[in-house]
Protein backbone atom coordinates (compact mmCIF):
# COMPACT_ATOMS: atom_id res chain seq x y z
CA UNK A 1 0.00 0.00 0.00
CA UNK A 2 0.99 3.68 -0.68
CA UNK A 3 -1.19 5.34 1.81
CA UNK A 4 -3.70 5.25 3.86
CA UNK A 5 -6.28 8.24 3.89
CA UNK A 6 -9.99 9.42 5.56
CA UNK A 7 -11.78 10.63 2.69
CA UNK A 8 -14.73 12.90 3.82
CA UNK A 9 -18.31 13.24 2.18
CA UNK A 10 -20.37 16.54 2.42
CA UNK A 11 -24.04 17.49 1.36
CA UNK A 12 -23.53 20.29 -0.40
CA UNK A 13 -21.08 22.29 1.62
CA UNK A 14 -17.79 20.23 0.88
CA UNK A 15 -16.03 23.56 -0.79
CA UNK A 16 -16.84 25.53 2.32
CA UNK A 17 -15.65 22.79 4.59
CA UNK A 18 -12.54 22.43 2.75
CA UNK A 19 -11.44 26.21 2.86
CA UNK A 20 -12.16 26.09 6.47
CA UNK A 21 -10.26 22.93 7.04
CA UNK A 22 -7.49 24.59 4.55
CA UNK A 23 -7.23 28.10 6.53
CA UNK A 24 -7.03 26.07 9.78
CA UNK A 25 -4.49 23.87 8.61
CA UNK A 26 -2.62 26.17 6.61
CA UNK A 27 -2.98 23.67 3.44
CA UNK A 28 -2.97 23.72 0.16
CA UNK A 29 -6.62 23.20 -1.49
CA UNK A 30 -7.46 21.12 -4.94
CA UNK A 31 -11.27 21.14 -6.16
CA UNK A 32 -13.23 20.25 -8.94
CA UNK A 33 -16.57 20.28 -9.36
CA UNK A 34 -19.23 17.73 -10.93
CA UNK A 35 -19.57 20.50 -13.85
CA UNK A 36 -15.54 20.80 -14.33
CA UNK A 37 -15.44 16.75 -14.69
CA UNK A 38 -17.75 15.76 -17.39
CA UNK A 39 -16.99 12.35 -17.41
CA UNK A 40 -20.75 11.21 -16.82
CA UNK A 41 -24.46 12.47 -16.57
CA UNK A 42 -24.88 14.34 -13.25
CA UNK A 43 -28.28 16.12 -12.23
CA UNK A 44 -28.38 19.77 -13.24
CA UNK A 45 -28.53 20.41 -9.33
CA UNK A 46 -25.43 18.77 -8.72
CA UNK A 47 -23.12 21.07 -11.35
CA UNK A 48 -21.26 23.74 -8.94
CA UNK A 49 -20.89 20.51 -6.31
CA UNK A 50 -17.09 19.02 -5.66
CA UNK A 51 -16.72 15.59 -7.22
CA UNK A 52 -13.21 15.47 -5.21
CA UNK A 53 -11.25 17.91 -3.02
CA UNK A 54 -7.47 16.98 -1.73
CA UNK A 55 -6.01 19.26 0.77
CA UNK A 56 -2.23 18.94 0.81
CA UNK A 57 0.31 19.88 3.56
CA UNK A 58 3.61 18.06 3.09
CA UNK A 59 3.11 14.58 2.56
CA UNK A 60 -0.17 14.35 4.56
CA UNK A 61 -3.65 14.99 2.58
CA UNK A 62 -7.30 14.64 3.23
CA UNK A 63 -9.60 13.99 0.72
CA UNK A 64 -13.33 14.76 0.31
CA UNK A 65 -16.34 15.28 -1.72
CA UNK A 66 -20.49 16.19 -2.02
CA UNK A 67 -22.47 13.72 -2.02
CA UNK A 68 -25.25 14.04 -4.94
CA UNK A 69 -28.66 16.19 -4.13
CA UNK A 70 -31.02 14.04 -2.59
CA UNK A 71 -28.52 11.41 -1.63
CA UNK A 72 -28.21 11.04 2.49
CA UNK A 73 -25.28 12.02 4.19
CA UNK A 74 -25.35 11.26 8.09
CA UNK A 75 -22.94 12.86 10.16
CA UNK A 76 -20.69 10.30 12.26
CA UNK A 77 -20.76 7.80 8.90
CA UNK A 78 -19.78 10.29 6.46
CA UNK A 79 -16.40 9.13 6.09
CA UNK A 80 -14.19 5.82 4.25
CA UNK A 81 -10.83 5.21 4.49
CA UNK A 82 -9.14 5.45 1.13
CA UNK A 83 -6.37 2.57 0.26
CA UNK A 84 -4.37 3.58 -2.44
CA UNK A 85 -2.75 0.56 -3.47
CA UNK A 86 0.77 -0.28 -5.65
CA UNK A 87 -0.55 -2.99 -8.21
CA UNK A 88 -3.09 -4.37 -9.70
CA UNK A 89 -3.32 -7.11 -7.68
CA UNK A 90 -3.22 -5.59 -4.56
CA UNK A 91 -6.10 -3.47 -5.24
CA UNK A 92 -8.19 -6.91 -5.77
CA UNK A 93 -6.71 -8.80 -2.99
CA UNK A 94 -7.15 -5.56 -0.45
CA UNK A 95 -11.42 -5.46 -2.11
CA UNK A 96 -11.45 -8.97 -1.40
CA UNK A 97 -9.93 -9.61 2.08
CA UNK A 98 -11.76 -6.52 3.53
CA UNK A 99 -15.37 -6.86 1.66
CA UNK A 100 -15.35 -10.33 2.94
CA UNK A 101 -19.10 -10.41 4.38
CA UNK A 102 -19.31 -6.48 3.82
CA UNK A 103 -21.33 -5.08 0.98
CA UNK A 104 -19.85 -3.94 -2.19
CA UNK A 105 -21.27 -0.20 -2.84
CA UNK A 106 -19.62 -0.07 -6.52
CA UNK A 107 -17.53 -2.44 -7.64
CA UNK A 108 -14.06 -2.65 -8.75
CA UNK A 109 -13.92 -1.00 -12.38
CA UNK A 110 -11.70 1.76 -14.18
CA UNK A 111 -12.37 5.23 -13.60
CA UNK A 112 -12.28 8.16 -15.51
CA UNK A 113 -9.08 9.67 -13.61
CA UNK A 114 -7.07 7.12 -15.09
CA UNK A 115 -7.44 4.80 -12.03
CA UNK A 116 -9.36 1.50 -11.04
CA UNK A 117 -11.88 2.22 -7.82
CA UNK A 118 -14.01 0.68 -5.70
CA UNK A 119 -16.00 1.03 -2.19
CA UNK A 120 -17.44 -1.27 0.24
CA UNK A 121 -18.80 -0.96 3.85
CA UNK A 122 -17.28 -4.24 5.54
CA UNK A 123 -18.92 -6.52 8.08
CA UNK A 124 -18.33 -4.26 10.77
CA UNK A 125 -19.94 -0.85 9.40
CA UNK A 126 -16.72 0.70 7.83
CA UNK A 127 -16.86 2.28 4.35
CA UNK A 128 -13.93 1.60 2.48
CA UNK A 129 -12.10 2.62 -0.94
CA UNK A 130 -9.21 1.44 -3.13
CA UNK A 131 -7.47 3.22 -5.48
CA UNK A 132 -4.67 2.00 -7.89
CA UNK A 133 -3.58 4.48 -10.42
CA UNK A 134 -3.03 2.60 -13.46
CA UNK A 135 0.56 3.44 -15.35
CA UNK A 136 0.59 5.87 -17.63
CA UNK A 137 1.70 3.79 -20.17
CA UNK A 138 -1.08 0.92 -20.02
Amino acid sequence: MKQVNTYLMFEGNCREAMQFYSKCLEAKLDLMTFAEARAFDYPAAAKDRVIHAKLTRGTVFLMASDTMPGMPCQQGTNFSVSIDCESAEEIERLFSALGEKGTVTMPLSDAFWGARFGMLTDQFGINWMFNWEKPKDA
